[in-house]
């Protein structure tokens, strides 16, 4: 206190301290910044007083208004459900190839079996559903087993070569080694590129075709969705459209499995997964038996 004095230039006292030749002056603080400081500190009070703080071994003080981020999140998380619930049950009672007709139900079915689609179905058919070699691209229009709303969904529930699974999509090619070898193998791979114009037709290879692959594929390729044997006569390939992987195929045919999510998923998540396939682009028409059995019934008004 003795070595405190007053700074003529500035008129501030010391704070008595010195060092070198440098003096500290003591230089007050700001009022509003005292009564601000003073206003967090009853703050963080109150705020320890009326909401959790303090940890304890095996939770942490209440707080007087009982508040706690666990029960905020219980209580959004079930109004979420709760929502969740109001669309599943509209979508569970609308049969699958009515929810074409209903924008907006069908706009939500969309958005859940986008979802539902990005857990379950992106492993082989890809993040975009555009499939790879020997997974089938779901936003073209080339389609193995049937393309509208309703042959989606059987394939969902039945799935594909599902061993112990009666309902499952079943279709085979047998394998062909020993059987089509050398320059007849070489003629058949021609006609069989020759149909979607990659390669060149030739009489041979249209007769071993004609005796062995058109009772499934069809005539001129035109595939068989009765047996998911693809068309041929096109630009989609699910093993590939070179020489080589055409005679490994007719060789040793690769047949695709696909789990039978009826018995992994509830029937509205492959409802609106359905829906979500279905709208990727390459979705068909209802067939016009299924377009009659979904609209509903006339009412004759006259007496």
């Amino acid at each position: 206190m003795a070595n405190k004095r007053v700074d003529q230039p500035t008129g501030t006292e010391t704070v008595g301290h010195e060092w070198d030749g440098i003096e500290e002056l003591n230089t007050p603080l700001p009022r509003w910044w005292l009564w601000t400081f003073y206003a967090t500190i009853i703050w963080a009070v109150a705020y320890v007083i009326a909401y959790p703080a303090w940890p304890m071994i095996s939770g942490a003080t209440q707080g007087m208004l009982g508040w706690t981020s666990r029960d905020q999140l219980a209580q959004e998380m079930s109004a979420a459900e709760q929502a969740q619930m109001e669309v599943r049950n509209a979508i569970a009672a609308t049969p699958t190839e009515s929810l074409l007709a209903n924008e907006a139900l069908l706009a939500q079915a969309v958005a859940g079996g986008a979802a539902a689609f990005r857990v379950n179905c992106v492993q082989c058919h890809g993040s975009g559903a555009a499939g790879s070699a020997g997974y089938p691209n779901l936003a073209d229009d080339d389609w193995l087993w049937g393309g509208d709303i309703k042959a989606i969904e059987t394939t969902l529930i039945d799935g594909i070569r599902v061993a112990g699974h009666q309902q499952t999509r079943t279709g085979a090619m047998p394998a062909f080694a020993g059987a089509i070898e050398g320059a007849r193998l070489n003629a058949l791979v021609s006609h069989v590129q020759s149909l979607s114009g990659q390669g060149e037709a030739n009489a041979a290879g249209a007769q071993t075709y004609a005796e062995n692959c058109a009772l499934c594929h069809g005539a001129t390729g035109e595939g068989n969705r009765s047996f998911g044997a693809p068309a041929l006569n096109d630009a989609i390939w699910l093993r590939g459209s070179s020489a080589e992987e055409i005679s490994a195929q007719v060789l040793a045919p690769r047949l695709g499995v696909m789990p039978n999510w009826g018995t992994r998923l509830d029937p509205v998540t492959i409802k609106m997964l359905a829906a979500y396939v279905h709208s990727l682009g390459g979705g068909e028409e209802l067939a016009p038996a299924l377009v009659d059995a979904a609209a509903p019934a006339q009412v004759d008004e006259q007496p």
